[in-house]
This record gives C-alpha cells, sequence and structure tokens, in this order.
C-alpha cells in the first residue's frame, strides 16, 4: 500500500481519537476504507461515553460503514494496533489489510492477523503514541480496563450497571 495514502486515512482515524480524548473517552479512532478507497466509515472508542465495553474504535468504524456485501479489499486504518476483539472482526469479515498508527504503546493482535494472511501497515506514527501515552499516565486504570488487564483497582461506579 501506498505510504502516502496510508498516512491520509491514518489522519482520519487520528481525528477520531482526538475528538474521543475531548470528551473523556478513550483516544483510539479508526476508519473503514473500501477497496475503491472510498471512506465507508469511522468511529472512535466510545467505552466510556456510552458504558459499552463492546463500542471500540474499529467496531464503531464497522458499524458506521453499514452491511457491505464483502468485505474483501476493504482497509481498517485504527491509531492503535488493533485488540483481540477487534482482530477477531477483522477475521471474521474478512476485511484485507490494516493500517496501524502505532503498536509500541500495545502491541494487540497484528501478528496473528499477518499469520493469517492479512496485510499489516504499520505507520508508528509519532503523534498517535504521544496521543495514547498521554492518555495512559492520566488515566492507567481506565486504560488496563481497556487492554483487559484486571489491576484490582476500583475503576468507577458505573462498571456493571447497564
Amino acid at each position: 500500500m501506498d505510504r502516502e495514502r496510508a498516512r491520509e486515512w491514518l489522519a482520519v482515524a487520528a481525528d477520531e481519537a482526538r475528538g474521543g480524548f475531548a470528551e473523556g473517552g478513550i483516544p483510539i479512532g479508526a476508519a473503514l476504507y473500501g477497496a475503491d478507497g472510498g471512506l465507508l466509515g469511522r468511529g472512535r472508542n466510545r467505552r466510556v461515553q456510552d458504558g459499552d465495553p463492546s463500542a471500540h474504535a474499529e467496531t464503531e468504524a464497522f458499524r458506521a460503514a453499514g452491511r457491505q456485501r464483502s468485505y474483501r479489499g476493504t482497509t481498517m486504518v485504527t491509531t492503535l494496533a488493533p485488540c483481540w476483539y477487534c482482530s477477531g472482526l477483522v477475521r471474521q469479515f474478512g476485511i484485507s489489510r490494516v493500517v496501524i498508527g502505532e503498536a509500541r504503546t500495545f502491541p494487540g493482535g497484528r501478528e496473528w492477523l499477518a499469520a493469517h494472511g492479512v496485510e499489516i501497515v504499520l505507520l508508528d506514527d509519532p503523534g498517535c503514541e504521544a496521543l495514547l501515552r498521554e492518555f495512559v499516565a492520566r488515566e492507567p486504570g481506565l486504560w488496563h480496563e481497556d487492554i483487559g488487564e484486571d489491576t484490582g483497582e476500583d475503576i468507577g461506579e458505573n462498571v456493571g450497571e447497564g
């Protein structure tokens, strides 16, 4: 994939991540592009804002894209390497490529995806990494909750309400 185009697409996901951060959420953004390069959907991690543990950035972009006859040739662009949940979504629906802003903060399932034929484009974007590191420093408990690591901390009164 052309890296210039990948960076253009990443800018859309990064805009979503910044929007989520401004809303008090986890700053991860995503966008799903069609085989023709058209934007199908975009989204941000809304777990905090919506109180929905399944509202990851990739799932929000996927939902915003609506039903597609096929996902062959599509590209999921995400500011952070996708977690196992979102990696499963990519595999389940046959998304062909994942463009990742950064994977230093969290490696996710990128190697597993690559081993199963998904093209991985890792951009090592310093802006994506800086935004997430700032969030992790401010909200370590919320970060560990998001990536599924139980720290034993009380993470808030709304957990489990639904």
